[in-house]
Parts: structure tokens; sequence; C-alpha cells
């Protein structure tokens, strides 16, 4: 049957799209380093009730993997439909873009903009200052785009800090890059509105769209909303500290590297030492080790509220009945496990999962979740067949397999038999897949096998130990190694 004719298929099933059915929106929306730690995934100490009410109206993925773990690769990859060995963009440069490897490449919202939707990009979807042009319909918005992510209050309490300093005659902190976002603390609770801060006000601007939108409801959009935290440094309004109670928070165990894992690559963290005030020791001090943790919270709370708002207002405009909501984080990330700390850059586990929800109007499997193995390279063919259009005229250039029949039913059945990952760490490429039982990582110097990992997440789900050069893991290794020679394609349902 032609692809086209599936999708129209599964359309049906969920439910969303019938001839007397306007045809989909895309409220699209990326949290930057939200682990899936969520309210939804079983976490009971985080307070996420807007994601979590999300996840009861769409689908929950369990088991989504980005595919680096660095912002804009894996935004990028993501946003093109292409995995890291094709984009050719491992690390974050303003001269490697969306284009740069793929000048001609079709991007997930131009195609949406080729097929007469009005796109639109508000705060981070992109990284900033690496964005697409040809992606949009209006340029690229973003809140008080030279303060930090504090914005203005925390740039002004920053400034202020700083002309203290001087003025005493000591050294204004410099750590790192040393420039205004870095010099600063790595949290902050701030005395203010939920708008005065960065995701406030892009929470702001994006439900004024949202009611724009909606005086015109012959026009479709694709607005894409990005959100800044709970990137460090972890800046937030005070009330949202006060959810959490950092004397009762517990720290992970695990506060050492993997053993006998490569030294180059079993490592990550090192940029939020730039941040004045972090001890630079490992493992960090409990005590502030739990005043990160109690941030990171209040960072995720603060996102979540935000959320909330855009939710409100797709029900109170009527658009929720014809828009298909996205919530994505663009990688894992680590809050004191093996010792990292706001950090991902590598290929375990934390740094690659993320959180990943889709809401399709009147979908039949809403509050479920689905088990198997998705990757973010996933959107662009899923958001195209679940909203009826057409495949981009590269389609198969496309390195991603639509997981729309998982929102029409049987959201647990089988899906891919494992998830892929790349990272370059110490001169190497490492390449990683995790499978039902396994973690299984090849490093490469260009062509040749410098050395892998194994762990299994069976018996150590938190990648503890590498078993790889253990002899009884042989018959193991020989498999994983075929495995991940015939690649995704070989994975695919």
């Amino acid at each position: 049957m032609h692809r086209l004719a599936v999708g129209l298929l599964v359309l049906a099933s969920i439910g969303s799209v019938s001839a007397a059915q306007p045809r989909l929106n895309v409220l699209f929306i990326a949290s930057d380093d939200m682990r899936p730690q969520l309210g939804l995934y079983g976490d009971k100490l985080v307070q996420s009730p807007h994601l979590d009410r999300l996840a009861a109206r769409g689908l929950a993925f369990n088991r989504a993997f980005c595919q680096i773990a660095l912002c804009s690769p894996s935004r990028i990859s993501l946003l093109s439909g292409r995995r890291p060995a094709t984009t050719k963009v491992y690390t974050i440069d303003p001269a490697l873009t969306v284009r740069t490897h793929q000048p001609d490449v079709t991007t997930l919202p131009q195609h949406f903009k080729n097929q007469g939707y009005f796109t639109r990009s508000m705060g981070k979807i992109y990284h900033v200052g690496i964005d697409d042009d040809a992606s949009w319909s209006v340029p690229a918005w973003h809140a008080h785009p030279l303060a930090p992510r504090g914005g203005p209050i925390t740039r002004a309490a920053q400034e202020a800090r700083r002309a203290a300093a001087k003025q005493s005659g000591k050294a204004a902190p410099q750590k790192g890059k040393g420039n205004i976002a870095t010099a600063g603390p790595a949290f902050e609770a701030v005395d203010c509105a939920d708008d005065e801060l960065l995701d406030g006000a892009c929470a702001r601007e994006a439900v004024a769209q949202l009611r724009a939108f909606a005086k015109s409801p012959d026009q479709l959009f694709f607005l894409a909303i990005g959100f800044s935290n709970p990137h460090v440094p972890w800046i937030a309004p005070r009330k949202y500290f006060d959810l959490y109670d950092p004397e009762k928070l517990v720290l992970p165990p695990n506060n050492y590297p993997p053993k006998d894992a490569p030294e180059w690559a079993a490592q990550t963290g090192s940029d939020f030492l730039w941040y004045a005030g972090v001890p630079e020791t490992k493992p960090l001090p409990a005590d502030f080790g739990r005043q990160c943790l109690h941030a990171y919270l209040a960072a995720i709370s603060y996102v979540d509220a935000q959320v909330g708002r855009l939710l409100d207002a797709l029900d109170e405009t009527g658009l929720a009945k014809n828009t298909v909501v996205v919530f994505w984080g663009d990688h894992g990330y680590y809050m004191g496990e093996h010792a990292w700390w706001g950090g991902k850059h590598n290929n375990y586990h934390g740094a690659t999962r993320v959180p990943l929800i889709v809401a399709v109007p009147g979908q039949k499997t809403a509050g479920r979740h689905a088990t198997g193995f998705v990757e973010l390279v996933d959107l662009f063919p899923s958001l195209v067949e679940l909203c009826g259009l057409p495949p981009p005229h590269d389609a198969a250039g496309l390195e991603g397999t639509s997981f729309a029949p998982l929102l029409a039913a049987e959201p647990d059945r089988p899906w891919k038999t494992a998830a892929f990952s790349q990272y370059p760490k110490g001169g190497h490429l490492g390449t990683a897949m995790e499978t039902e039982r396994w973690r299984y990582v090849e490093w490469r110097k260009g062509e040749e096998l410098v050395a892998r990992e194994l762990y299994d997440r069976r018996t150590d789900a938190a990648e503890n130990q590498n078993v790889a050069a253990r002899p009884e893991h042989a018959a193991v290794i020989a498999q994983l190694e075929k495995q991940l020679a015939a690649g995704w394609r070989a994975a695919r349902p």
C-alpha cells in the first residue's frame, strides 16, 4: 500500500482527521537539558502537573533517545530528520548550521511552510545564533537576546555584582569563557513574576501568537516554542524553589565514573565549573549538590508552568481541537550521577534518553505510554504522517521512522530493536546502541576500533561497570558488533 494511504488510515484510526475536519496545526514545544524526571514518568519528587496533563491527553514515550547529546547538533539532527553521521555536525559552532553539509535539505518546519503553514520559532529551537531562515515564515524570535537565561533582572544583578567587586578592588568572577552568562551563579531564586524571566516572557509571547492564530482559523500553523530551562544556570522565580525542601533531597549514590571505561569517554560536565561559586572538587560537597538539585527541580517546574499556559491558551481559543502538541527535550542530563553535574556530552543512557510526549486531538491511546524505542529523528516523518501531508521531495534522505501507528493503537507493541547515538570524545568518535538489555559503544579513531563499552542494563541500569572486556561476554559482544554494523535501518519495526 502507498505510504500516504497508510498514513491516512492511521489518521482515521486516531480519530483526528475526517472529511469534515480541518487539517491539523502543530504546537512544537522544546525544553533545553530536561531529562525525563517528570511525574508522568513515575518521578514522585518533581512537580510537573501540566506536562502530566499533556501526557494524559496524549502518548508518552518511555524510551525516546536523541542522536547526539549536545544542544545544536541534536536539534539539527531532529529538525533535518538526519543523523549526525549525515549532518556531520558534532559540536556547537556558529559556522555549523543545518545547511553546512546539506545545503539543499528540507527541514521539518520548512516542509510545513511549503505546504501552506505559517511557521514560527520563538525561543530556543535551533541553537541561539545558529538558526535557519528558510525554516520560518518570519525571523526567529528571542526574548532578551543579549541577556543570560535569567533575563534582564538577573543580568542587572550580575552587573551589580561586577560593579561592587570593581569598587571593592576585588576581581569579578571569571570562570571558563568568562562572559556574563557564565561569570554569574549556577542557580538563583529571583523575586519576580514569571514573565520577567526569559521562559515566562517566551510563554507570554507564544500565548499572544496562539490567540492571533485563533482569529485566522483558515491559516494552518507550525509554532515552535523553545524554553531555555532547565539548562544551567537554573534561574527561576522563587515560588518554584519554594515547592521543594533541599534538605529532603537525596543525591545519587554512584558519585564515581563508570568503572573500567576509557578515561576520555567517562567524563562530562566540565562547563558546569565555569559558573561562579561552583567548587572544583569531585564529587561536589553534598550540601552544594542538594542546592543544585533543588534549583534543577525548580527550573523544571518553571518550564512546566509555562507549558500549562500554552495548553490553557489552546483550550481557551478552541485550537486544542485541531492542534497536535509535541513536547520534547533535546538530550538527557546528569545531576550527580557519576559525579557529573549539569552535563551531558557523552554516549551514556543518561545523556541520551529524553522526554517525549505527542498529543493528537481525539487519539484513542490518550494517557498511555509507548514502551518501545523511538528516536528524535523519528519526529519529522511522524508529524508529516500525523498531519496528513505528502512527504518532502527529499524524503528518501530521512533517517527516522514514523511512530504514528503507535498513537493509533497498541502503543506498547514491539517497535524498534535499538536506538543509536554518537559523540566525539578525546579525538575518538563513539557510536552507541541501546537494546532491550545492553548498551554497547564502539570508539573509533578514523576507521580503527580503539575501545568498547558494554553495560548490562538489566543488572546495572546506572551503567556503573563496563563489562566489555570480560570473557563471558565475548558472544554478546560479537552479536552486538554485527547489530551495530547493520545500523538503524536494520532496527526499524
